[in-house]
């Protein structure tokens, strides 16, 4: 009678033994180099394409779609000026330019208001 009381306790020893060196493996996850390309590739046009220590000037802030169409629209009316569609939560910016001085921003910001009349001009950090 104690050896069965006995038998239910080493069987649920020995299985908790097993599950406890099933948990030892270390597993390595091999990334695809393409990934860790287009992962990289993601970094430097994301630093690269919003310098947070310059002024830049808002185009337009919206949906995605619309966003688009204006940064295409500006592309054409401004092709010396660089622009870029950037995600900010709810909705998308479209930033133009990376300027020096307030004075440089300021004068292209009146140039451009005349096409894109609801422009407004970002301070560094902003």
């Amino acid at each position: 009678m104690r050896i069965l009381r006995i038998f239910p306790v080493l069987f649920c020893l020995f299985f908790m033994h097993t599950i406890s060196y099933a948990q030892e493996k270390n597993n390595a996850i091999q990334e695809p180099l393409a990934i860790k390309k287009l992962v990289e590739a993601k970094r430097n046009t994301t630093s690269s394409s919003l310098n947070t220590d310059k002024y830049n000037i808002q185009i337009f802030y919206g949906k995605n779609d619309q966003a688009k169409a204006a940064l295409t629209r500006f592309k054409k009316l401004y092709p010396e000026m660089e622009a870029t569609v950037i995600y900010s939560n709810p909705s998308y910016k479209v930033l133009a330019g990376n300027f020096k001085t307030r004075l440089e921003a300021e004068r292209h910001l009146q140039s451009i208001k005349k096409d894109f009349e609801n422009s407004l001009l970002l301070r560094p950090g902003k």
